[in-house]
């Protein structure tokens, strides 16, 4: 590969995982002008439908790809209720409690949960190393966890910690099914689907819990949305979705390593959140697990499809 497009694969891995990252940023936005998590999953899903269905029209143009039977319907919307709906409202609901920092470094263990899950479900071994890098992972999560007991209340911490890590391991699950699905759909149309599935099902939950609400917020809410939509849903996962077909997802996966770090600082410059040298060793000991566990080539090369 020739240096400069090598240069411009990386650029886009790192701007995809900056661009998630900064969705944790807009979600505690949204919650400074009222809206509740229902209401902020309901929007972004809404939002981001159309861009992603446009996405599938283009992308058909220009390639052949096979009439999907409804078995694998049935299979990506199922999936998509995990890693679209309820991984995202766990997630939602997490951000209320801890720091923008502390969410990205949680989320950032979905390698090595998908690694332990992937042992229990397609019966794949674990070598030592591997136990190694995911002991190191959980040592920095704690060391980034001591840094938001000090400045929040713990009890919140602890409630926040949890449901982000259950959105982990929810979205976990999500990647193991789509790779076996993803060379069949296309991840274009399994990602517009799995997005379908989960819009209907926000909906239907925004019609139980208060419908008046989607219609009530402030303009700054649903600006936010659209933010959310676009620039840290559709657009990263292209970048990295592009990062992934030029250098392959291992070497993706280390570029989105400033994914953590990035979050930090966002948070700090839009949030005034603090940064604190015991939180900035977390992230670094968070991500020097994670980079033990590419270097081993766990990852197989699978399309990469987001983040919660």
């Amino acid at each position: 590969m020739v240096q400069s497009q090598f240069v411009i694969s990386i650029a886009l891995a790192s701007l995809g995982a900056i661009l998630f990252a900064a969705k944790a940023i807009v979600v505690k936005f949204s919650y400074q002008y009222g809206a509740t998590a229902d209401v902020i999953l309901t929007l972004r899903m809404v939002f981001s439908l159309p861009i992603f269905w446009f996405a599938v029209w283009w992308s058909q143009r220009h390639s052949s790809l096979q009439p999907l039977i409804r078995n694998d319907i049935v299979k990506v919307c199922s999936i998509g209720l995990l890693g679209y709906f309820l991984s995202a409202y766990l997630d939602f609901l997490g951000l209320q409690y801890i720091s923008a920092g502390l969410e990205r470094a949680i989320l950032y263990l979905t390698p090595a949960i998908v690694l332990v899950l992937s042992k229990f479900l397609l019966n794949k071994a674990i070598d030592r190393r591997q136990y190694l890098a995911m002991a190191v992972a959980y040592l920095g999560i704690m060391l980034v966890f001591m840094h938001d007991i000090q400045i929040n209340e713990g009890g919140a911490v602890v409630l926040g910690s949890v449901l982000v890590f259950m959105a982990a391991v929810v979205y976990s699950f999500y990647l193991i099914f789509a790779g076996e699905l993803v060379g069949r759909v296309g991840s274009i149309r399994l990602v517009a689907l799995a997005s379908a599935s989960a819009t209907i099902a926000a909906c239907l939950q925004s019609l139980v819990l208060n419908f008046n609400q989607l219609l009530s917020q402030s303009t700054e809410v649903y600006q936010l949305a659209w933010i959310n939509a676009l620039f840290c849903t559709f657009i990263p996962m292209v970048c990295i979705m592009m990062a992934v077909q030029r250098i392959g997802s291992s070497m993706t996966a280390q570029a989105s390593t400033i994914g953590p770090v990035g979050t930090a600082f966002l948070g700090w410059y839009f949030l005034s959140e603090p940064i604190s040298l015991l939180q900035l060793v977390g992230i670094g000991v968070v991500l020097l697990g994670i980079a033990i566990l590419i270097s081993i080539g766990n990852t197989k090369e699978a399309p990469e499809t987001g983040s919660p």
